[in-house]
């Protein structure tokens, strides 16, 4: 009995958008550690494709607000941006913006929970 063998195919659509944008406000500690990052009163949670555009992301953050990159992956465009609930705001708006207008990204509505 033969058995066939399949075969799957991975695509990378193109394009230059923000595909999540979400705001946590006041996490569960427990998360922070998890984590492995300084507790803080919001977390902001953004994917950004091509993946490369996380580094510009990360520093738009931090020179917009006073937050910290808890985490930023150039290989997934994952970025976590850790501060106060109106900071982590600002810096995903201005994330947003400039990306929308300046490199022509579309951008993504933020989510709030």
């Amino acid at each position: 009995m033969s058995e066939e063998k399949k075969r799957f195919i991975q695509e990378f659509v193109p394009g230059k958008q923000l595909t999540l944008s979400h705001l946590i406000a006041n996490p569960d500690p427990d998360m922070f550690q998890k984590l492995g990052i300084q507790e803080a009163g919001a977390l902001g949670i953004m994917t950004c494709t091509p993946s490369e555009t996380v580094i510009i992301a990360g520093d738009l953050a931090t020179k917009a607000a006073n937050v910290r990159l808890g985490f930023l992956d150039r290989f997934t465009g994952s970025l976590v941006i850790v501060g106060s609930v109106s900071e982590v705001e600002m810096a995903m708006l201005e994330i947003n913006r400039f990306l929308s207008e300046s490199l022509g990204y579309t951008p993504s509505k933020i989510t709030k929970s």
